[in-house]
C-alpha cells in the first residue's frame, strides 16, 4: 500500500477502496497521536475509542497492523514541544493532531511527515493550509469554526440573555484563531449593543483573576474561545463562571455537559466516526486537504 492511501485512512477513509485497505502480511504501519487533553480525561478518551474504532472498521487494528503512539499534553507548551520531537523522532507514517498549538510544534519540528489535524480553528488564518480546498502539502485535516464563528457566538449569548451589555472574550493570546475570533465579536458586538472585553488567559490564576475582575460591574458574560487551557481547566471557568453570575457559551458540548450554560459548536465524534460528511465547506465543518 501506498503511503498516500494510508494517509487517506485518517481524513476520509470512508471513500477509500476496500481492496486498498490492510493485507494480510504487510508490514505494521505506525501512526504518531499528540492530544491537547490530560490522557485521563473522558472526553478525549471517548473520541479516541471512536477513532481506534474507525480504524479497526477500514481494516486496521493496534497491535496487529497498526501501532500508535501516544502522547498528552494539555496545555503545556513545552510538553507540546517535546511531545512533537518525540514523535517525530519515531517516523510515524503520519502523526494524527488536535488543538492549534499542537499543529504548530508538529509543523516547526517536521516538514515531510504528513501530519492530519482535527479540533482546529481557522486553518487557513493560521497558515496550516492554503485554503479549504487545498492543504499545504504534507499537512491535511478538518477545522472545527472559521472566525466568524464567534459573531454567532456572541448572538446566540445576547439571545439567551438579553440583559447581557458586556462581553469578555475568555482566550489564549498566542493562538491565533483566539485572536480571530476576538476580532470578529468585537465588530459584531456594536450592532447587538454590547461593549467587548478581551480577557487574554494563559494559566489558572489568568482565568480566576480575569473573570473575578470583569465580574465587578454588572449585566457581564463570557464566550470561551476554543483553546487546550480552555478545555482542560473547564471546570474551574465553569465554576468561577457560576460564582460571579456570568453567564457563558462555549464551543463545544462537553463544556455543557461538565456544568456550562450553553455551547454552541460542531460535534467531534461525527468528524472522526465519518469524515467523508465534510465533502463540502461548512462554517462549523471546513474541510482542507
Amino acid at each position: 500500500m501506498k503511503r498516500r492511501e494510508f494517509i487517506t485512512l485518517l481524513g476520509g477513509a470512508a471513500s477509500w477502496p476496500l481492496p486498498a485497505r490492510a493485507q494480510q502480511g504487510e508490514r505494521v504501519r505506525r501512526i504518531g497521536v499528540i492530544m491537547g487533553f490530560a490522557e485521563n480525561d473522558e472526553v478525549w478518551q471517548a473520541y479516541l475509542a471512536t477513532f481506534r474504532q474507525r480504524l479497526q472498521d477500514l481494516g486496521w487494528t493496534d497491535g496487529r497492523n497498526l501501532r500508535i503512539d501516544y502522547r498528552f499534553t494539555g496545555e503545556d507548551t513545552e510538553r507540546i514541544r517535546t511531545a512533537a520531537e518525540e514523535l517525530v523522532g519515531l517516523v510515524p507514517d503520519v502523526i494524527f493532531v488536535s488543538t492549534n498549538p499542537i499543529v504548530s510544534a508538529v509543523m516547526q519540528a517536521t516538514t515531510t511527515i504528513p501530519i492530519v489535524f482535527t479540533w482546529v480553528s481557522d486553518s487557513v488564518g493560521s497558515g496550516y493550509v492554503a485554503s479549504l480546498a487545498r492543504s499545504n502539502g504534507h499537512v491535511p485535516g478538518f477545522h472545527n469554526f472559521e472566525p466568524a464563528f464567534g459573531g454567532k457566538w456572541l448572538e446566540v449569548l445576547k439571545e439567551i440573555t438579553p440583559a447581557v451589555r458586556r462581553v469578555a472574550v475568555v482566550h489564549v493570546p498566542e493562538i491565533t484563531a483566539n485572536l480571530a475570533f476576538f476580532r470578529v465579536i468585537e465588530a459584531a458586538s456594536s450592532a447587538l449593543g454590547v461593549t467587548v472585553t478581551g480577557a487574554g488567559v494563559r494559566n489558572d490564576a489568568d482565568i480566576e483573576r480575569a473573570l473575578t475582575d470583569f465580574a465587578q460591574e454588572p449585566s457581564g458574560g463570557l464566550i470561551v474561545t476554543p483553546s487546550p487551557l480552555t478545555a482542560t481547566k473547564r471546570d474551574l471557568i465553569i465554576a468561577a463562571a457560576a460564582r460571579l453570575n456570568l453567564p457563558a457559551i462555549y464551543s463545544f458540548r462537553f463544556y455543557a455537559a461538565s456544568g456550562g450554560l450553553v455551547s454552541y459548536g460542531s460535534d467531534q465524534t461525527e468528524l472522526v466516526r465519518g469524515g467523508c460528511v465534510l465533502r463540502r465547506p461548512h462554517p462549523a465543518r471546513g474541510k482542507s486537504g
